[in-house]
């Protein structure tokens, strides 16, 4: 069953680094309206980038 909770949506988040490696997450809207920015790691650059929200 899958969760379709409007408060709480599922965001993929796209590397800035422009490889197009990207992160699957949730977020509380409430809490963080506007579009999140999380430093993560990519991979193909074997790196800490900034991950943007995409909507």
């Amino acid at each position: 069953m899958a969760r379709s909770n409007a408060l709480r949506p599922v965001v993929k988040m796209r590397s800035a680094a422009g490889t197009g490696t990207t992160y699957v997450t949730r977020k509380n809207r409430r809490n963080d309206p506007d579009r999140m920015v999380l430093r993560k790691y990519d991979p193909a650059v074997r790196q800490h980038v900034e991950f943007r929200e995409e909507r």
